[in-house]
């Protein structure tokens, strides 16, 4: 409980907010004792100096005593210093204070300070005024105030404080559960749906709206992550099941023609025969199958070596056109071949037809009995263009990224890497593989290679 999300979160925010507001108590309590002290200070300079003057007005026209002297000054306190020490020019009640007590080298320089005062009544906060008689200084009036009355103002500001956070706290806290339990709350959702990603159940929701914020756009790409998930399963079982087809297939044949020769059920020569080309035949379909399967580990791996040897592509596509040449005739689909300007490229020629051969193959796959395909040359801006185009079904724009994910076929024929594999080789090669379809009016795939080689890394 104690290490769940669901509890540290709002912990953590509430410690958060308690150690600002205990920040922000201690920076406000000095500020304002330093604005009191600051205030009570300008008071006791404004008094001390009111006094003086009244004094020495009264001085002047003969009331020297200050046994009638009103001093209007509440509960501050009023003391006195000679100048000379000993001397007593005032006659009044007011208690003298040693000449140490105050900074009196200061007060008589005309910069009286505020100072703290320290006598058997207590501790007072003092301000002194020098008085003068006949332009002569006779002595210091000091004016105190208790420091008790200071405390008291920045001790009510405390206990204000602390009511404010008497209330303040409990709304804070109660807001933190508010808004962490619906941080929260969609944190948990994705945790149970990962639990259930986790043994294989990829259709579970999670949530959608969560105010746009990051838990939004992580729920998003866990979403986007279950339905990847399920689709890469579903072209795995796909991939298994249409790989165990193309396996059992040709070994199927293989076997069934072994046994008649075994069994000498074939006993006419040119039978033998045709059952051994079969034989040669099926073979070299496994082989193949198994080659496109070693070629997309290895490409996925990137530990596929590539071939630097100078292609004549003008040849190199009569070669793709010749393979399959027969196999169009047979299904009366009209196949062309238009050669234009051709080039010498330095590359891995047995690669380059293989991406070819691939693309002719899916062309034929896809091409209904009388309908077309086109194999093109053309070089242009430094680069080699090799095009296939065909008046097959064609792709939809959604299926456009589909058809080059490993093991996916539109028809459930095939292994479906093809088109994966001639992609993939068409990158290390430093060239392109683009898609031109439209569903309804075929598909034109187009190789593009440079002419000048990649440096390899």
């Amino acid at each position: 409980m104690l290490r769940s999300l669901r509890f540290r979160l709002p912990a953590l925010f509430l410690l958060g907010v308690v150690l600002a507001a205990v920040v922000a108590t201690l920076i406000a309590v000095r500020f304002f004792q330093s604005y009191t002290r600051t205030h009570a200070a300008t008071e006791l300079r404004g008094e001390s100096a009111g006094i003086v003057r009244l004094y020495e007005g009264q001085a002047g026209v003969g009331h020297v005593s200050l046994k009638n002297l009103e001093l209007p000054l509440g509960g501050d306190r009023v003391y006195w210093i000679p100048a000379v020490p000993g001397a007593s020019l005032l006659a009044g009640p007011l208690p003298e204070l040693p000449r140490s007590a105050v900074p009196l080298a200061k007060i008589l320089a005309g910069k009286p300070p505020a100072f703290d005062l320290h006598v058997r009544s207590g501790s007072y906060l003092g301000v002194g005024q020098v008085v003068r008689l006949a332009g002569l200084p006779v002595g210091v009036l000091v004016v105190a105030k208790p420091d008790s009355a200071l405390r008291s103002r920045w001790l009510q500001l405390v206990w204000e404080l602390a009511l404010a956070f008497g209330i303040g706290i409990p709304v804070a806290l109660a807001l933190v559960v508010y808004f962490s339990r619906r941080i929260v709350r969609p944190l948990e959702a994705l945790t149970a749906a990962a639990d259930e990603v986790a043994v294989g159940h990829y259709d579970v929701p999670v949530p959608e709206r969560t105010g746009g914020s990051e838990v939004e756009r992580l729920a998003a790409r866990f979403g986007e992550m279950t339905a990847k998930l399920a689709e890469s399963e579903q072209l795995s079982r796909h991939f298994l099941m249409s790989v165990s087809h193309e396996l059992r297939t040709p070994l199927t044949a293989i076997r069934g023609h072994v046994a008649a020769l075994r069994e000498g059920v074939l006993d006419d020569e040119d039978a033998r025969r045709r059952s051994l080309e079969v034989i040669a035949e099926e073979a070299l379909r496994l082989e193949r199958l198994v080659g496109d399967v070693l070629d997309l580990a290895k490409l996925d791996a990137r530990r596929f070596a590539l071939l630097r040897e100078e292609v004549d592509m003008r040849a190199l596509c009569e070669r793709a056109y010749a393979a399959f040449a027969e196999e169009a005739r047979a299904r009366n689909i009209e196949y062309e071949l238009a050669l234009g300007e051709g080039a010498v490229l330095v590359t891995d020629g047995d690669r380059v037809l293989q991406i070819v051969s691939n693309l002719l193959a899916n062309a034929l796959h896809w091409t209904p009995a009388g309908g077309r395909i086109d194999l093109g040359l053309t070089a242009r801006n430094g680069e080699v263009i090799v095009a296939v185009a065909d008046t097959g079904p064609g792709i939809a724009p959604q299926e456009a990224e589909r058809i080059f994910r490993p093991f996916w076929s539109g028809d459930g024929g095939g292994t479906g890497l093809g088109l994966t594999i001639a992609r993939e080789l068409a990158l290390a090669l430093g060239g392109r593989l683009e898609l031109d379809s439209e569903p309804g009016r075929g598909s034109r795939f187009v190789l593009v290679l440079p002419v000048a080689a990649p440096q390899p890394a």
